[in-house]
């Protein structure tokens, strides 16, 4: 299934006016990361193996006391500080994650009850899309004129799902997809705005592949042991699903809008490695100097992937640049969209 949804030529354009971001403090590199797994699980690691394979160097982890809201409510504060805006001001607050503090109550109402804020409050989750779909989701319900003014959020702590004590090889490839997580949290404020805003936005889902990976406990299915709360996943197969289907929508997005690599000031990916980023590079044609390459040093920090990407590159944007998200979840989902500052 597919669908997309020009909006630029509609009476009411909705931009994001505030981006925050924010890391938790600790830093966990490669070595020490393959030292504790060694220590875990009893066996013999060799020096740079995840270095080697993925190409992080280092990752942010939370600490005690830091969860998923702990690093939404960083972020939000920091967006509505650069939207010049209020938590009062805000009338839809929308908690777009992977991660959750729990299972209920949802994880905006923490994050709100921090904030201060009086607005509705849902919680949106799709994988490494969620944040993404958040903004599609809050964009909608604007020009609905069911909100004036969202606050969309996500904090990942995806550390927490990692298995550090595998019991045999088997185990350890089968979470080894896990160790290129890292954690943190993104913040977009969204609203009317004059001129540019969202001007495109496309999805396309193959959810055929929902068993590749994923954190399978707290549901119906698994509601309880530990088992179930560590992220399995093949790697390969969910890279073979969004190299065949990817460039598609990549494609589709450039001939429908008339735009080419060279309108946008920036292209934000999705980056679980560094090899995964090079082959996105080489199957789409993206200009290497339009990527903003977070990948290395934070590793896969999941939906809050392309919000700390945007947090990076905001006071270099002028009026007129255009940014292009391109977001890929597992389950799986595909999503773009454009974006041109006000």
């Amino acid at each position: 299934m597919n669908s997309h949804q020009a909006v630029a030529d509609g009476p009411l354009r909705i931009g994001i006016t505030g981006v925050g971001a924010c890391l938790p403090d600790r830093v966990m590199d490669s070595e020490r990361l393959r030292r504790r797994v060694m220590a875990g699980s009893g066996m013999a690691l060799p020096a740079g193996v995840f270095e080697r394979a993925t190409g992080i160097v280092t990752r942010r982890v939370v600490g005690p006391g830091e969860y998923a809201s702990t690093l939404a409510v960083g972020a939000a504060r920091q967006a509505l500080a650069r939207a010049g805006a209020e938590p009062q001001d805000i009338d839809l607050l929308v908690f777009a994650s992977a991660t959750r503090d729990m299972v209920e109550p949802a994880t905006a109402h923490i994050v709100q009850a921090e904030l201060g804020s009086r607005a509705h409050a849902l919680d949106v989750t799709n994988a490494c899309n969620s944040f993404v779909n958040g903004i599609d989701l809050a964009r909608g319900m604007i020009l609905a004129g069911r909100a004036r003014r969202a606050l969309v959020v996500t904090g990942e702590t995806p550390s927490r799902a990692v298995r550090h004590d595998p019991s045999d090889p088997a185990q350890f490839r089968d979470g080894f997809a896990g160790y290129t997580f890292g954690d943190a949290g993104a913040a977009v404020v969204l609203e009317a705005v004059d001129r540019g805003g969202i001007l495109d936005v496309d999805t396309e889902t193959h959810s055929e592949h929902w068993p590749v990976g994923g954190i399978f406990g707290g549901g119906s299915r698994h509601p309880r042991g530990d088992e179930h709360t560590y992220f399995r996943g093949d790697g390969s197969e969910l890279r073979e699903v969004f190299e065949k289907v990817g460039t598609s929508v990549v494609d589709r997005v450039l001939h429908r809008t008339g735009l080419e690599w060279r309108h946008f000031r920036y292209v934000l990916v999705h980056q679980v490695t560094v090899p995964y980023l090079e082959r996105f590079v080489e199957i789409t044609g993206v200009p290497e100097d339009r990527l903003v390459v977070t990948v290395p040093e934070l590793g896969n920090i999941a939906s809050a992937t392309l919000g700390v990407q945007l947090d990076r590159v905001q006071d270099g944007l002028r009026s007129g640049d255009r940014v292009l998200f391109v977001g890929l979840g597992g389950g799986v989902s595909i999503m773009t969209m454009v974006w041109e500052k006000a």
